[in-house]
């Protein structure tokens, strides 16, 4: 077991920071008090220079441990004075199940954003936007280009994405079912 070097706690840092924001807004809902959250399992990390065996047990860590900053921010009496929760929701979320399910979107959502990143500008934009659910006209509108110029670079963006993705297949399905 070792601490993490500088070069590693950032590496972990900017590969994992916005899966792990995401991850914790399932619980929180507010996106700038996740930031919060994460950047706060991040500082304990460095400041008590805890070790790991591992990349994967690094990783296991992190989400567990913004599991829990977010379940006691939520149970916290600021929270629980200003915000009207529900038992029943707080006690859904210190599932087993929810945290499993919230790992692998997180984790799908982290891998298709890499992927999509690696699409040129326009192709990435335009999957983006179809990712929200826009159709192709809407799109077209919205960019103002033509359909058949959407079409393209669709084209274009799910034959350089197949190859990147076809790994994650099964992580995809997951997603999927846990989504129904």
């Amino acid at each position: 077991m070792k601490t993490l070097t500088l070069k590693e706690y950032k590496y972990t840092f900017d590969s994992l920071y916005t899966s792990l924001c995401l991850f914790a807004n399932k619980y929180v809902e507010n996106l700038e008090t996740s930031q919060d959250l994460v950047q706060d399992v991040f500082i304990k990390i460095w400041e008590e220079k805890i070790a790991f065996k591992n990349e994967q047990a690094i990783k296991s860590y992190l989400y567990i441990a913004v599991k829990n900053q977010s379940l006691d921010y939520l149970k916290s009496a600021y929270v629980r004075t200003t915000h009207s929760l529900d038992a029943e929701d707080i006690s859904k979320w210190e599932t087993d199940q929810f945290f499993h399910s919230e790992v692998v979107i997180s984790d799908t959502i982290h891998i298709l954003e890499k992927a999509i990143t690696s699409l040129p500008e326009k192709c990435a934009q335009i999957i983006r936007l179809s990712m929200k659910g826009m159709s192709n006209p809407e799109i077209a509108e919205e960019l103002q280009i033509s359909i058949n110029t959407i079409k393209l670079q669709k084209k274009i963006a799910y034959k350089r994405l197949r190859p990147l993705l076809k790994d994650y297949f099964f992580l995809f399905a997951i997603m999927a079912e846990l989504k129904n």
